[in-house]
């Protein structure tokens, strides 16, 4: 088989079934489709709902929708699914059962890693932004190896995914990290102690509107690589100054779609950092006018978007040409690859026709 431009790992979101927490904070058998089918357009021209085609409104508990996403995935290029993995200190953990099931059957067969969604969570996207519902906590060293023993059988299962043999694992927020280097440390030693050869750390680098990283010490703290994460908003004057009336008439912040290579410049320019890109940002069917949309995205944008972002990684070695896709199933915030009414597959074939060589 002829190798891949670059290896496609998708950002997957597990909220899609019930849990006691959110029957408790949002209401009985709320899960991310709750907000997503409930959106509205808030503006004229403002696409809303978005709605799922062939995998319907599906339900994560059960393996055969887990399966049919592992096959349109493997179909498309995806290599592997990174489920975001939610620790909150002394084993305080939430949405852990769809990966469990994955892991513990044996199935489906599309690769994973882990990505932990480092934050406290908030009712910010729900329209409840000062209301803390699970705080983030950093209890010390025996926490980290509480942490790391709680995924070690993920990390030995040969589905995981692995640069150099060495299983990769994501950090959300690494700026909210009491000691970043001393957390870096840790974990390659309890990696190497498990027999793994180290570990593949890589540190979210958040940029969304390119007004500045937020994270800027991704070699002096040792991680192995830094996803460069900015949305492709056009901000010239002018959608600068709609936003700006836009804003004062009370709407959510809105910008075009862009395709301008340039937004992948500081990936070139640092080689420690890798691309990330996005189908599309609306965001409004959790935080309503306080949301962020992007208007005229199309797969076809898309499609020029990871060219510009696979371009970015030709000169690197193989195993590490990653590029992170927001995200599988994003749908409450309007990225996702997963098939939909309004474009069927399209996303997924704009991403697999720029993955062949």
């Amino acid at each position: 088989m002829t190798e891949a431009r670059a290896r496609a790992i998708a950002f997957y979101l597990p909220q899609f079934h019930p849990i006691p927490e959110n029957d408790e904070w949002w209401g009985a058998g709320f899960t991310e489709w709750t907000n997503a089918a409930r959106a509205r357009p808030l503006f004229r021209g403002h696409v809303q709902p978005h709605l799922p085609a062939d995998l319907g409104f599906y339900d994560l508990r059960m393996p055969d929708a887990r399966q049919a996403q592992s096959d349109l995935a493997v179909a498309h290029g995806v290599e592997a699914f990174c489920y975001w993995h939610y620790w909150f200190g002394a084993g305080s953990r939430i949405l852990e059962r769809p990966f469990a099931e994955v892991l513990a059957a044996g199935s489906p067969a599309v690769k994973f890693c882990l990505g932990w969604a480092n934050q406290t969570w908030t009712g910010i996207w729900h329209g409840a932004p000062n209301r803390v519902l699970r705080e983030q906590t950093y209890p010390g060293p025996e926490d980290d190896r509480a942490h790391f023993e709680s995924i070690l059988p993920a990390l030995r299962d040969d589905r995981y995914l692995r640069v150099d043999g060495r299983p990769v694992f994501y950090v959300f927020r690494p700026e909210e990290l009491p000691d970043a280097r001393a957390f870096v440390d840790r974990w390659q030693q309890m990696a190497k102690d498990a027999g793994l050869g180290g570990m593949y750390l890589v540190a979210e680098v958040s940029d969304l509107l390119g007004q500045g990283m937020r994270y800027t010490r991704t070699a002096e703290d040792g991680f192995d690589a830094g996803v460069y994460v900015r949305l492709p908003a056009q901000r010239d004057r002018a959608a600068m100054l709609r936003m700006k009336v836009r804003r004062k008439l009370g709407g959510p912040e809105v910008y075009p779609y862009a395709t301008d290579r340039a937004l992948w410049d500081v990936v070139r320019e640092h080689a420690v950092l890798q691309p990330s890109v996005y189908p599309n940002w609306d965001n409004t069917p959790r935080s309503g006018s306080r949301g962020t949309v992007l208007t005229g995205s199309t797969p076809e944008r898309f499609a020029a978007n990871v060219e510009h972002a696979v371009e970015t990684l030709v000169d690197r070695p193989a195993d590490e040409r990653l590029l992170w896709i927001k995200s599988w199933n994003e749908w409450a915030e309007g990225n996702y690859l997963e098939p939909d009414l309004e474009h069927g597959r399209d996303w997924l074939t704009a991403l697999s026709t720029r993955l062949r060589p």
